[in-house]
């Protein structure tokens, strides 16, 4: 959820980007502990030449039985979620980019979990992913709340670093940088890049190495 108008960074162009500080919607429960980056988007995706279809390959392999038809994952399920629901060490392994971009497209804008990959992380936090780190048994009890209530509502604080549902409020922790990134409106790099533009190209002139 972005900011009030006004509040909002902006690009060169004078295109908002969004100060994101809650993030409000229904979830998604993901079980299982070191959920690696090919396992949320196979290898073989990555030939992609755009990440436009990204999302119909989040989990594409564990999404489908033997026979390639979609089975009973949570993705297949809980349609229309925004707020995934993990566990330990989610999106290690390989520091794909494909990855979040793939959860993104599908729908996540938060991951509430016990831990991340760094670089996972750090990838969610150029998307505008918030992700929330919380104790191993508030992550499972709020998968099990999803569960028996898919239809809930779910926010999470990215001020307040908390998720909140059914009257109760879990407190977490979102990485500084993150979370200063996503309350200020900066965590789109390309946008920062663009506004800055005059700034790098005066850096690249003084270079003497730089070409013209």
């Amino acid at each position: 959820m972005s900011g009030p108008a006004g509040e909002d960074a902006r690009d060169a162009d004078g295109v908002a980007v969004p100060a994101i500080r809650r993030i409000a919607g229904t979830g998604v429960p993901v079980r299982g502990d070191d959920i690696d980056t090919d396992q949320i988007l196979p290898a073989r995706f990555l030939k992609a030449v755009t990440f436009d279809d990204m999302g119909e390959y989040a989990f594409y392999d564990q999404r489908r039985d033997a026979d390639g038809e979609l089975n009973d994952h949570p993705l297949n399920e809980y349609q229309g979620a925004n707020v995934l629901a993990v566990n330990e060490n989610f999106g290690c392994g390989s520091s794909r980019e494909h990855a979040p971009q793939g959860l993104m497209r599908w729908g996540v804008e938060a991951i509430v979990g016990e831990s991340f990959a760094e670089i996972f992380q750090d990838n969610c936090k150029s998307l505008g992913i918030a992700t929330l780190a919380v104790d191993h048994e508030d992550a499972v009890a709020l998968q099990d709340f999803i569960e028996a209530n898919p239809d809930a509502g779910i926010e999470v604080d990215v001020r307040a670093e908390t998720v909140r549902y059914d009257g109760t409020t879990v407190e977490g922790e979102v990485p500084d940088a993150m979370r200063e990134a996503l309350l200020e409106g900066i965590w789109d790099t390309t946008a920062v890049m663009r506004t800055n533009l005059d700034r790098a190209k005066a850096v690249h002139d003084d270079l003497p190495y730089a070409d013209d």
